[in-house]
């Protein structure tokens, strides 16, 4: 897998939910701060305002895609000016009449009526993150992320957004199935709009370069493809077809650790998701993940996540 792929695939946990809301002016919905979740909202239609402290009101409109990858609370409005009418939405609201919940994902059609004004219809959606197993991708993003709507750009984005307004407004048969993978597929094209915009605003520091630098990323799917590999500086510096010392120079301006800290990091992080998945032995984990000797893995894991990785998987 690629880096993105897997940051998605890792770092997701739980359930994840969506909602298909219509709002009858006037309204406001605050959205609480959730920490260890990222959220999104996207206006199918009408228009309303994106309300935060401390920041001034923006106008958003049918296509918009609002992404809020770090669970920071926010709210939607009709008008700057209109009181809150809905008490804010959270983790543990209760499931509203007309929830459509399976093992993976819930989904809800809300209708709030107001009095008889413009209708605002917004696709709303949230996963949780396992905050231990952030990856530091993430961790680099915004508080708050804004796509405008633009005629004939990003269709990919904009066909992912049709697909999952139909399966929640009507599920029907397969819509287990599909939601949650349209889910993984809307929050991989906004990562991908995002740091493609970055890189041409000419970010050259950090991730948003990172995935744009062929070297790097050449040596950053490689250690994905196969963290088992028995890599070392020189090796990847080979895959990234640099010396072993610009490579090293490089990897660490741009990722922010060393070629060997982020391999450690990684093989540790998927041994973690394989512990909490499978019911495979502590050997079979340690050799996907690159190590020839259980308790040298059992060291390993130790030093990344504070516990032996049978306590962690007994507690998971």
């Amino acid at each position: 897998m690629d880096v993105l792929s897997d940051v998605i695939t890792v770092t997701r946990t739980g359930r994840s939910r969506s909602a298909y809301v219509r709002w009858h002016a006037p309204w406001r919905q605050e959205f609480a701060s959730v920490p260890g979740s990222a959220g999104f909202q996207v206006i199918l239609q009408g228009s309303c305002w994106l309300l935060r402290p401390e920041a001034e009101p923006v106008r958003l409109g049918a296509g918009d895609v609002v992404f809020v990858p770090h669970g920071r609370g926010h709210t939607l409005a009709d008008s700057p000016d209109t009181p809150v009418t809905d008490p804010p939405c959270g983790p543990a609201d209760d499931q509203p009449s007309g929830t459509y919940v399976s093992g993976t994902f819930a989904s809800d059609t809300v209708d709030r009526s107001g009095e008889d004004g413009p209708v605002t219809v917004v696709l709303c959606g949230a996963c949780q993150l396992d905050p231990s197993r952030t990856h530091p991708l993430l961790l680099t993003l915004p508080d708050l992320i804004h796509l405008p709507a633009r005629a004939g750009r990003h269709p990919e984005l904009s066909a992912a957004v049709q697909l999952l307004a139909a399966e929640v407004e009507n599920p029907r048969l397969g819509t287990d199935a599909a939601v949650p993978a349209l889910l993984d597929a809307l929050l991989l094209y906004i990562l991908r709009i995002w740091f493609d915009g970055q890189s041409a605003l000419g970010d050259t520091t950090g991730w948003a370069a990172a995935l744009n630098d062929p070297p790097v990323t050449a040596a950053l799917h490689a250690v994905h493809r196969d963290p088992a590999s028995p890599w070392t500086v020189a090796t990847l510096a080979a895959e990234a077809g640099l010396s072993r010392a610009a490579f090293a120079r490089r990897f660490a301006l741009l990722v922010g650790q060393p070629p060997l800290g982020y391999l450690t990091w990684w093989r540790m992080t998927t041994a973690a998701r394989l512990l909490r998945t499978s019911d495979a032995p502590l050997r079979s984990i340690a050799a996907q993940v690159g190590y020839t000797s259980e308790f040298a893995f059992a060291n390993a894991f130790r030093r990344t996540h504070g516990t032996a990785p049978g306590t962690y998987r007994r507690r998971s």
